[in-house]
C-alpha cells in the first residue's frame, strides 16, 4: 500500500480570469501605445539630444538582446549553429531586408546548420 502524492490544487477557476483579466490589459496598453505615437506626434516636442539619446539607447538595448540571446547559457553547449543564424539575422538587417526575411533566413540557417551536423 503505497500513498499517492497529493492532488496539486487547482482553484477554481480564478487563473483562467486572471489569465484573461491580464491579456484584456495588455491588449488595451498595446492599443493606447500605438494610439498615442499619431495623436501626440505634433503635440509634443523633444529636445534634439533627448531624441539621439533615445536612439542610441535603443541601438544599446537590442545589441544587449541580441549579445545574451546569442549566447547559450546553462546548457553547456556553445555550438556555432546559433551564433551563424544570428550573424546571418545581422547582416540582413543591416542591409534593411523585411523583418519577416531577417527572421526565416535566421532560422533556416540555424536549423540547417543543425540537420548537417553542426551543433
Amino acid at each position: 500500500m503505497g500513498a499517492h502524492p497529493p492532488e496539486p490544487y487547482r482553484g477554481k477557476g480564478g487563473g483562467t480570469m486572471m489569465l484573461a483579466i491580464g491579456m484584456v490589459a495588455l491588449s488595451l496598453g498595446t492599443y493606447a501605445f500605438r494610439w498615442a505615437g499619431p495623436a501626440l506626434r505634433d503635440r509634443i516636442r523633444f529636445p534634439e539630444r533627448a531624441v539621439r539619446l533615445l536612439e542610441i539607447g535603443a541601438m544599446v538595448l537590442l545589441t544587449a538582446l541580441v549579445a545574451v540571446t546569442t549566447i547559450p547559457t546553462g546548457t553547456g553547449k556553445f555550438g556555432f549553429a546559433l551564433p551563424a543564424g544570428v550573424i546571418v539575422a545581422g547582416v540582413l538587417a543591416v542591409r534593411k531586408a523585411p523583418m519577416l526575411v531577417v527572421i526565416v533566413a535566421a532560422a533556416a540557417t540555424t536549423a540547417a546548420l543543425r540537420l548537417c551536423g553542426v551543433s
